[in-house]
C-alpha cells in the first residue's frame, strides 16, 4: 500500500502539517530532533512525496523538460537522454521529454501545467520563448547558455579536415532529406565548406538524400563522374552511398571516399566499414548535469566549459 504524508505524520508523531513544511524545506522553524523524526519516518514507510503537491507549495516541481527537435536522432542521443535521466534522477530530478513542435502558447500551456524547474533544448530558443520562460521564472538552458559548445560545426570541420588531409580535392556534403527539420545539417554543412575554402579546395557539391536506394543513386549521379569524397549526415547517409556506388560501379575508396557520422553499429558491418566520427556521450551527459545544476542552484558559478571530444574511426571508405 502506497504511504500518505498521514502515515508518515503519524510515525513521527507530528502533525501533517509538519511534515509538509519539513519536506518542503521549511524545517528550520522544527527542532533538528522533530526534523530526523520526519526524515526517518519517510525512509521507513518509502513515502514519495506528491509531485504535484511539491510544485504547489513551491511554486515549481522538480522537472527537467528536454526538448527534443522534430528530426532524425540515432542511437547516441538515445544514450545521452538514458544517462542524463539516470544523473537528474540521483539528485532528485525528473526528466520529461517532448517532441520541440510548439508554438509560443503550446510552449506556455506546459510551463503553466507542469510547472518545470528549467527546460533545455538541443537548439538555440527562439527570443519569444526565452522571453516566455523569462517571464514564468524558469530555467531556459540551450546551446548558447550550456557548458559544452555546439558540436556540430566541430563535426563537418573533422570530416573536411580528414578527407583533405588523404588528398582528396573534389569534396561534397550530404545532407538526409526527411520530413522533419534539420537543426543539425546546416552548420555542419557550413563548417564543411570554411574548411575547404581555408584549405583551397573548391566549394563542395551539396546533396540531398533519402535513405533508399532511388535517391541514393540519383545524388550519386548528380556528382557527374567518379573521384569525390562525401562528409555525410550521419552513417545512414553514408550507407546509402555505399550501396549506389556498389550499383553504379565505382569503387570505394578510389572513386568515391565516404565518411559518415556517429559510429552506428550498422557502420562497421558495411563492405567496406565506414570512416566515421564518434563521440564521448558521458563527457556531453556529464556537462548537460553541470549546465543545468548549475543554473538552478543561483548560489552557484557558471559550470566551466567542456571541450566534447570527436574522433576519427578510420574505416575502408576513405
Amino acid at each position: 500500500m502506497i504511504a500518505t504524508s498521514q502515515d508518515v505524520a503519524d510515525r513521527a508523531g507530528v502533525s501533517r502539517s509538519t511534515v509538509s513544511q519539513i519536506l518542503n524545506g521549511r524545517g528550520e522553524h522544527f527542532a533538528a530532533e522533530t526534523r530526523a523524526r520526519v526524515r526517518q519516518a519517510v525512509t521507513d514507510l518509502g513515502y514519495e512525496p506528491s509531485t504535484a503537491g511539491r510544485a504547489l507549495a513551491k511554486g515549481s516541481s522538480d522537472i527537467v523538460i528536454a526538448l527534443i527537435p522534430d528530426t532524425t536522432f540515432g542511437g547516441n542521443l538515445q544514450d545521452i537522454y538514458g544517462a542524463l535521466t539516470d544523473e537528474l534522477s540521483r539528485r532528485g530530478l525528473a526528466l520529461v521529454l517532448r517532441l520541440s513542435t510548439h508554438t509560443a502558447a503550446s510552449l506556455d500551456r506546459l510551463v503553466i501545467g507542469m510547472k518545470p524547474r528549467a527546460i533545455l533544448s538541443l537548439t538555440p530558443f527562439s527570443d519569444d520563448d526565452r522571453q516566455l520562460l523569462g517571464r514564468r521564472g524558469v530555467e531556459a538552458i540551450d546551446p548558447e547558455s550550456a557548458s559544452h559548445p555546439d558540436v556540430n560545426s566541430e563535426i563537418g570541420k573533422l570530416q573536411a579536415r580528414h578527407l583533405i588531409d588523404r588528398g582528396y580535392r573534389r569534396l561534397a556534403y550530404a545532407h538526409l532529406h526527411d520530413a522533419r527539420s534539420d537543426p543539425f545539417g546546416g552548420p555542419r554543412e557550413r563548417e564543411f565548406a570554411d574548411e575547404c575554402r581555408a584549405s583551397g579546395v573548391d566549394d563542395p557539391q551539396v546533396l540531398t538524400l533519402g535513405i533508399n536506394a532511388e535517391d541514393a543513386v540519383t545524388a550519386l549521379d548528380q556528382l557527374g563522374v567518379p573521384g569525390f569524397a562525401v562528409g555525410c549526415y550521419n552513417d545512414d547517409v553514408a550507407t546509402a552511398l555505399l550501396h549506389a556506388a556498389s550499383l553504379r560501379g565505382w569503387r570505394v575508396p578510389e572513386e568515391l571516399a565516404l565518411i559518415g557520422m556517429d559510429h552506428t553499429p550498422l557502420s562497421r558491418l558495411t563492405t567496406p566499414p565506414l570512416t566515421t566520427v564518434e563521440y564521448d556521450t558521458t563527457l556531453v551527459t556529464e556537462a548537460t548535469v553541470q549546465s543545468i545544476l548549475s543554473r538552478l542552484d543561483k548560489k552557484g558559478s557558471s559550470a566551466p566549459r567542456t571541450e566534447v571530444r570527436l574522433r576519427v574511426i578510420a574505416g575502408g571508405t576513405s
